[in-house]
């Protein structure tokens, strides 16, 4: 296959097999809700099993060098440090000035109910639901809006040519605006195929999704780049944020790093570093200081790196926290430790808090839902031990 043969993504046989293709390295759809009241609330899912341990390095931790030789990052070996224990991946330096304005924060080693067989699917559909089985319906963001004060205005939008679980549901959800399929060239496409290659799950979905006529979604317009296009999307939920919306979820792909992690992962937190700081400008500083965006992946990875520079699939990862809304410059949650008996499985990081938990708290702060809507109606079966001051105020 020649470079300039396009490869297209067809995103409705992604959704047909499988929901949506975790590992690569796109912008998935965006869906926006309106809601009463003045504050925003945005999801991001990070789809492909986000490598907590990578974004949120705990060099402070005796264990965590050893479990990652050539992963390991030291604040001398451009580390940046957050509180003298953590520190944050230098590709997500450019979100420094939030942290530093208390706008960014973090909650480590949690992780969904889920604990199958680390399948991105089931994972990500667990995520969205927000319960503890596979199969649901209706996602959580979705029977959020049921509970949330009521307004004039329409109560939700997806700004894509496909949902996303999470904003399905009862309560009405319109669409609005398109996506972009993504062009590979060659050694991209040989690379994704690589990456497959030991992945028969992936590597069917795939096969379904990768064609080479014109029947995906519209490519981007010439001389698009990829930082470009997530620019675009960020802004343009900013946009629909500032003017008529009050929430929105969009989603982020390239996460599974299996292989070079060291060249891969950087490229994600890249993607989600344009988003937040587009999603930033294009709201504006009054919109933007009533603004919580949560940041969260299906699973996290194993915390031993593996023989090929990179990472399998684990358990606990880690959750961001951003806006003007939030309570930042702090690494919330208990770190259980990554000694062998600390490991989950003797593997995976830990979970020592539940990512709904952290979702029902700022929904709770955010939009004054009640812990028994949240508990019964949002996130079923969830037990709430006090709520988390995740957010300002």
């Amino acid at each position: 296959m020649t470079r300039d043969r396009s490869f297209l993504l067809s995103r409705r046989k992604l959704l047909a097999g499988a929901g949506a293709l975790a590992a690569l390295p796109m912008m998935a759809p965006i869906s926006v809700a309106a809601a009463s009241g003045e504050g925003r609330f945005v999801t991001i899912i990070l789809r492909g099993a986000m490598d907590g341990l990578d974004l949120v390095q705990p060099y402070g931790d005796a264990a965590f060098a050893a479990l990652r030789p050539s992963l390991a990052l030291k604040p001398e070996t451009g580390l940046i440090d957050l509180d003298g224990f953590f520190g944050l991946h230098p590709a997500a330096g450019d979100l420094m000035p939030l942290w530093q304005a208390r706008e960014l924060a973090f909650v480590h080693a949690v992780a969904t109910p889920y604990r199958g067989a680390r399948n991105h699917f089931e994972g990500q559909d667990i995520l969205e639901n927000g319960g503890h089985e596979v199969g649901e319906k209706s996602g959580w963001l979705n029977r959020a809006l049921a509970v949330l004060p009521r307004s004039g205005s329409r109560q939700a939008v997806n700004v894509s040519g496909a949902s996303e679980l999470i904003l399905n549901g009862p309560n009405d959800a319109q669409r609005r605006g398109a996506h972009y399929g993504l062009a590979l060239a060659g050694d991209e496409e040989r690379f994704f195929e690589e990456l497959f290659s030991g992945d028969e799950e992936f590597a069917k979905v795939w096969s379904a999704a990768a064609t080479t006529d014109g029947g995906g979604p519209p490519s981007p317009p010439a001389g698009a780049t990829r930082a470009t296009q997530i620019s675009e999307i960020g802004r343009m939920a900013g946009s629909l944020l500032r003017e008529n919306y009050r929430i929105a979820n969009f989603s982020i792909a390239g996460w599974d790093t299996h292989v070079d992690q060291k060249t891969q992962f950087p490229k994600a937190v890249g993607d989600l570093t344009t988003a937040i700081i587009s999603l930033k400008e294009a709201l504006g500083t009054e919109a933007w200081d009533k603004t919580v965006v949560l940041a969260v992946t299906e699973f996290g990875r194993t915390a031993r790196e593996n023989d090929k520079g990179g990472t399998e699939h684990g358990t606990a990862s880690v959750a961001l926290l951003a806006g003007g809304a939030v309570a930042g410059g702090q690494v919330h949650g208990q770190w259980p430790g990554l000694t062998p008996d600390q490991l989950l499985d003797g593997q995976d990081l830990s979970p020592t808090g539940d990512l709904r938990a952290v979702a029902a708290s700022l929904l709770q702060q955010q939009f004054e839902v009640s812990p028994a809507n949240l508990t019964t109606k949002v996130f079923p079966g969830l037990t709430l031990d006090g709520a988390s001051n995740y957010l300002k105020g």
